[in-house]
Formats: C-alpha cells, sequence, structure tokens
C-alpha cells in the first residue's frame, strides 16, 4: 500500500515538473517571438512598403507582401530575416517615423538590409498625409509646409534617402541592398510596365552612387509575369498594386534570383539548401 502511495506521489512529481518545464519553454518561445526581444544576428532586415508587409504579414487582410516569402527561402541556421516592411510608407516616411532608426539600433557587424520603396514616393494620401518626396536621385530639395505639423520642412529626392539608408548601414558595418520597385499589374502591348514611373531607374542610380548592391527586382519580376501573360497572370495580384500569395512568391523568387546574380555577395550563401 505505502509502496503504491509512493509510486502514484513520484508520477504526481513527474508530470508536475514536465508540466512546469512546458511552462516555461512556452514563456521563452513567447519572448524569443516578442517585439522586444534581442535580436539575432547575423541579421537580414526587410524595409519597405506594404510590397514587403502588409498587414500582420500573413495576408489576413488580403494582399500578402513578398518578405514573407522570402524568409523561408533563407536558411533559419544561418541567418534570422526579419520583416520590418510597413504599409503606406515612402523612404522618406519610414524615415521619419523612426523606424529606419528602430532598425539602426538593432543592427550589428555582418547583417544585412534589403531596401524596397517607390510605390508610395509620388504622392501623399489620406491615411499618410506627409510621405512625399523630389523625384530622382539627386541632390535637389524643396521646402514645403508639412501638412501634419504645418511647419516648414524640407525634403529631399527618393535616391537621396535610399542613399542615406546605405550611409547608415554601412557605419554599422552592414551590407545593404537596394531593390527597384516591383511592377504593378499595369500592361502596355502585351506587356507588363516596367520602371514603375522612373524609380526602379532612380534606385539603380542611388545604389550605385552609393556602393550599395542593386537587385533589379522590377525586370526580374516583370519578365515573369510576361511569361505568365497578362490574364493568368491576373491571379499574381490582389489589385493594381499589391499581389496575392502566389505574386509575394514570384517577386520573392525574383529577389532570390537577382542575389544569386550579384558577385561575391555572401547573403547567397544564407540560402536554403532547396533554393541554391
Amino acid at each position: 500500500m505505502i509502496i503504491s502511495h509512493l509510486r502514484t506521489a513520484v508520477l504526481f512529481f513527474i508530470v508536475f515538473a514536465l508540466s512546469i518545464a512546458g511552462v516555461a519553454r512556452a514563456q521563452e518561445k513567447a519572448m524569443t517571438n516578442s517585439p522586444a526581444s534581442t535580436t539575432l544576428h547575423p541579421a537580414l532586415f526587410l524595409v519597405g512598403d506594404s510590397i514587403v508587409k502588409t498587414g500582420s504579414g500573413n495576408g489576413a487582410t488580403g494582399p500578402w507582401g513578398w518578405g514573407s516569402e522570402l524568409i523561408p527561402l533563407f536558411d533559419a541556421a544561418k541567418i534570422h530575416v526579419y520583416n520590418e516592411g510597413r504599409g503606406g510608407r515612402s523612404s522618406r516616411g519610414y524615415i521619419e517615423e523612426g523606424a529606419w532608426a528602430k532598425i539602426l539600433a538593432k543592427l550589428a557587424p555582418g547583417d544585412f538590409v534589403i531596401l524596397h520603396f517607390g510605390h508610395n514616393d509620388a504622392k501623399n494620401s489620406q491615411n499618410y498625409p506627409d510621405r512625399v518626396t523630389v523625384t530622382g536621385n539627386g541632390d535637389e530639395t524643396k521646402e514645403i509646409e508639412s501638412p501634419v505639423t504645418h511647419q516648414k520642412e524640407t525634403i529631399h529626392s527618393y535616391g537621396w534617402y535610399l542613399r542615406q539608408y546605405v550611409k547608415d548601414a554601412k557605419a554599422r558595418g552592414a551590407t545593404a541592398i537596394i531593390c527597384a520597385s516591383a511592377p504593378r499589374n499595369t500592361w502596355v502591348d502585351g506587356k507588363i510596365k516596367r520602371g514603375l514611373d522612373g524609380y526602379a531607374q532612380w534606385a539603380a542610380e542611388a545604389a550605385k552612387a552609393s556602393g550599395a548592391l542593386f537587385v533589379d527586382l522590377n525586370t526580374l519580376a516583370a519578365n515573369h509575369y510576361d511569361a505568365l501573360g497578362k490574364e493568368p497572370a491576373a491571379k499574381y495580384f490582389f489589385d493594381n498594386q499589391h499581389t496575392t500569395k502566389a505574386g509575394a512568391k514570384l517577386n520573392a523568387e525574383a529577389v532570390v534570383e537577382g542575389l544569386k546574380q550579384l558577385k561575391d555577395c555572401p547573403l547567397a550563401s544564407d540560402l536554403a539548401p532547396a533554393t541554391r
């Protein structure tokens, strides 16, 4: 009888201990996934607009950003990918609201940053009334009255802001990669329209001027859409600008295609075995 009670007590203790250990592991996992948790390195930060990350980033609101589809294409044992895209932001807006400063606080030598802007730089919107940049890649500026603060403000060109990202990343020992903006679902003479109204070219110029690596996502993705054809490609877009999961996957694979084409880009060696 005593032995039976002892066995019961021992079993209870084992179950209790396992339960406590399980809770501890769950808490540890929650802390690791928390935005406040310590960033793991080496890290790859995806910085951009809703084409990179839409809403929660999992397609819950309909459109998908290519950042969520890029993450599984990398080997998690070699590099930690953080999708820091924010919908509605421009190259200027992402900096001014402090989002870029938060990335800089986490950047460490050996990290990477992929930059993707351009879709929102041409004009303000109701939700983001203070994001417009000067067109081009030059050093020209424009003085405006902020519709938000009503204060005088000097704004720079799209390319100038991209060059600032690169400068900041390099100062922290990180590698910056500029992506030309992904194409919209606009077709001309049977081919998807390239260039994104000049932003793809300005991104290329900014990369060359700053010494950043460059992925011509606009052309690479457009080539794949052309191969699909206008009607089949329609299912890859949620609207004229945003993609479905299929489109996000196509764009992500085009980013990888571009990374593989870069000479001596160490990030390419961090791709998952099936992606290389």
